[in-house]
Order: structure tokens, then sequence, then C-alpha cells
């Protein structure tokens, strides 16, 4: 097993039997600029490889990605309350608010 960072990427490679041929660093990065090129609007952190031969399994790591909170509230679709006049926003508060049973979340 090799581990290193190449290009600000963890990259982890594993052999499956001693006589497996090394992957060199040009390959690590034709890797990661697949992986670029497969999930364009995401952020690389991990690569794991694992070489079985000729085969290698892929596995990305990507960076969990914010995103802004969209909800409908009293007829509209907003992120956020701040454009809320103050009925808007008296209107929200008294909403009655449902809560998913633990059970059912998966």
């Amino acid at each position: 097993m090799e581990n290193k960072t190449i290009d600000g990427v963890k990259v982890t490679v594993n052999y499956a039997q001693a006589g497996d041929a090394p992957v060199t660093e040009d390959e690590i990065k034709a890797y990661i600029k697949r992986g670029y090129d497969k999930y364009p609007h995401g952020k690389l952190e991990s690569l794991v490889l694992d070489v079985d031969g000729e085969d290698v399994g892929i596995h990305y790591g990507l960076a969990p990605m914010k995103f802004d909170r969209i909800r409908r509230i009293t007829g509209y679709l907003v992120g956020t309350l701040d454009r809320f006049n103050d009925a808007k926003r008296s209107e929200e508060h008294d909403r009655v608010k449902h809560e998913v049973p633990s059970c059912c979340i998966k």
C-alpha cells in the first residue's frame, strides 16, 4: 500500500499481489484528471486505486458541497426570510411544522 498527496489529493494505492506493476505519478495524475472530468462541480479530496494485475478499481472521495436550502413558504420559493416583510414573517412563524419520525429516516 502506498499513501501520497499529489496535486492536493490524498492518494492511496492498494496492490492485491506483490508482483503488480507500480502505478506511476503520471498515471495517478491522469486518474485525478479523469475524476475532475467525471465530477466537474466536485472538489476531489481523495483517490483510492485498487490494483489487481491489469485491473484498477478507482474510488473518488469528493468534498461535501455547500448548498442553499430552498423551501416553499407561503407560496414562494425562498432560501432565506431576509426579504420577507413583517406580515410574511408572521405567516411563516404561525405555520404548522411537521416532524418526520426518526424510524422513517434512512
